[in-house]
């Protein structure tokens, strides 16, 4: 924590020379990474925080760290809060903290890459109130970063159309008609995930998410330049990417929005995904900026039929390792929240077309389960503990699909609270899982039915319902999402997202089973979801009697559903076990 400090005062020299009043950094990097490179890890070089939402802020007297409901505890782990206060960003908003502790007439400084136009939009709306500029500057802490790890550069590998469902020469032509429908001669991708699923390529320069760190620029023509260090495709990976693909070094890409500019060309750039700095340099260049969303992002979410049929494959496979981890939990003595991790991914990487998790698995017993994204440690590392509940949220990331799995077990004998909540939190999910809704249909509009049985008791959890995910790319990814936060796109057939309500009881423990859906359509004109997550809940903690019919025979089918899928993929032992958890109740 030391670090915090003398990292936080080397910052602070450079406010000086730059002669401005302070800094902001947000966790993610010039690429928007929800999960940067240890080169790109900006905010936890600065102030030891590691989750993967957060902004820091460093003043001339003071420094400030904001983080959501996730991460709260957390960073009072991580972070040194003599050197940086600690704000919940959803009470505190960053941009509102500076103002209040800046005079008028003073200037933030900030990184244009690291920023989209709607985020300096709404910082700057906050900060004109009291005449504070919010100015670009580079990235102060770059300068200061002596022992900065490499940037990855690992080799682009083919994403094959037999996952993929749709070659990249039909996504280019589709994606080019939407440029031109959009009014634009061209369109920014400044997101790795639109562009690795537009060309049907992969990398490894992400920890957990399979993706080539770049951007792109698409032509109504659908020609592409897509900005990669030409040494990391092979031949196959050219062959593959056709002569309708131009290879061009990232150290050229302000050399080239340049030229697009100095043609007086319309380009399309998303306020919400594409960072300031493209649209700065194109408009210097003569470009006309064309504000409207990536074209990538919709069909991306919504997955075809082939991306579906592996998804669904892949969650079959993901849930016999779930199974072998959860009885072999059930015979452990004196195993520990490292342990379990450890063994969970042995499971995974039994079957062959494994690659790596989604994200760091959250083994979380007792206390340790009420931190929503706990990342266990050799200093945090704690053995599960009898009368206790344990919560593991974990995933895997396979060649035709993307899974996020949470269940929360009891060890040993659960207490009449542990019940209690863990029944209303079921209810919330079951209450999702069984919606019926019209087209047009937000996730936000469906929040409340994962909440309304907390509420009851004057209960709640602060973190979404459910997000979006990824076909072998992100665990998460937008535009849909299950949140009150609101800002979330309509409901669409192929998208994928995650039910999981929750409830977390600090210094105690932590409840939440969470499935992904796919939204599919209904007889009529109606919407709803259908669940791919296969592995059983523990029923140990349900008060039955607090769950009407409706429910109970979603369980009860839900769990024969489970043992029908997994059943003969398992040993003997795991299969008798299996269909002791998935005996009916009620």
């Amino acid at each position: 924590m030391e670090e915090g400090l003398v990292n936080a005062g080397k910052i602070r020299k450079l406010l000086v020379k730059q002669a401005v009043d302070g800094f902001i950094q947000p966790v993610n990097d010039e690429y928007m990474s929800e999960y940067p490179p240890a080169s790109n890890q900006r905010v936890a070089f600065v102030s030891g925080f590691q989750g993967s939402a957060g902004t820091v802020v460093v003043l001339k007297e003071k420094a400030g760290l904001f983080t959501d409901g996730r991460y709260t505890l957390q960073a009072k782990n991580e972070v040194d809060s003599a050197v940086f206060e600690q704000h919940n960003s959803g009470t505190l908003a960053p941009e509102v903290w500076v103002a209040e502790n800046l005079p008028s007439g003073a200037k933030l400084g900030y990184d244009a890459k690291m920023y989209t136009a709607s985020a300096v939009k709404r910082i700057e709306v906050v900060l004109a109130k009291k005449n504070i500029a919010f100015m670009p500057v580079g990235n102060l802490i770059d300068r200061v970063w002596e022992a900065r790890p490499p940037q990855p550069a690992t080799s682009v590998f083919i994403h094959d159309i037999k996952y993929a469902g749709e070659s990249s020469a039909d996504k280019r032509a589709r994606i080019a008609a939407q440029v031109v429908k959009d009014g634009a001669d061209a369109a920014v991708l400044a997101t790795p995930d639109a562009v690795c699923w537009l060309l049907n390529v992969r990398g490894r320069d992400v920890e957990s998410t399979p993706l080539v760190l770049s951007c792109a620029v698409i032509d109504r023509e659908g020609k592409v330049q897509f900005f990669v260090d030409p040494a990391r495709c092979d031949a196959n990976v050219r062959a593959h990417l056709g002569n309708q693909v131009e290879l061009v070094h990232p150290d050229n890409l302000a050399q080239q929005l340049a030229a697009l500019g100095s043609q007086k060309k319309r380009v399309l750039c998303d306020p919400a995904s594409v960072p300031v700095w493209f649209t700065q340099k194109l408009k210097d260049a003569g470009a006309s900026i064309v504000e409207a969303t990536d074209p990538c992002v919709l069909p991306k979410a919504m997955k075809n039929e082939v991306e579906l049929q592996g998804i669904a494959s892949a969650h079959i496979r993901d849930g016999v390792a779930i199974v072998k981890l959860l009885h072999w939990l059930g015979g452990a003595a004196q195993v520990t929240e490292m342990e379990v991790s450890d063994k969970l991914r042995e499971f995974r990487a039994l079957h062959p077309m494994f690659v790596e998790p989604s994200f760091a698995t959250i083994s979380g017993s007792g206390p340790n389960g009420a931190i929503v994204h706990y990342r266990v440690s050799e200093q945090s590392d704690r053995t599960l503990v009898r009368g206790e509940l344990f919560l593991l949220d974990s995933g895997g990331q396979y060649p035709d699909g993307t899974t996020d799995i949470t269940r929360t077990v009891v060890v040993g004998e659960p207490s009449e609270e542990h019940r209690d909540r863990f029944t209303r939190v079921l209810k919330g999910h079951i209450g999702i899982a069984n919606a019926k809704f019209p087209e047009g249909t937000s996730g936000s509009q469906l929040d409340v039915l994962a909440r309304q049985h907390l509420w009851q008791v004057g209960l709640d959890y602060d973190h979404g319902t459910g997000h979006g995910v990824g076909c072998f790319l992100g665990v998460h990814e937008g535009p849909q999402r299950i949140s009150k936060r609101g800002g979330d796109a309509a409901l669409r057939p192929g998208m994928i997202v995650s039910n999981e309500p929750g409830y977390y009881k600090t210094g105690a423990y932590g409840i939440r089973n969470e499935n992904l859906v796919k939204v599919v359509r209904l007889e009529g004109a109606s919407l709803g979801f259908e669940t791919l997550t296969c592995a059983p809940i523990d029923t140990r903690l349900v008060m039955v009697e607090m769950l009407t019919q409706e429910e109970i025979s979603w369980l009860n089918q839900y769990h024969e559903w489970v043992l029908h899928m997994l059943g003969e993929s398992l040993s003997a032992p795991e299969k008798s076990w299996l269909e002791t958890c998935c005996a009916a109740i009620g």
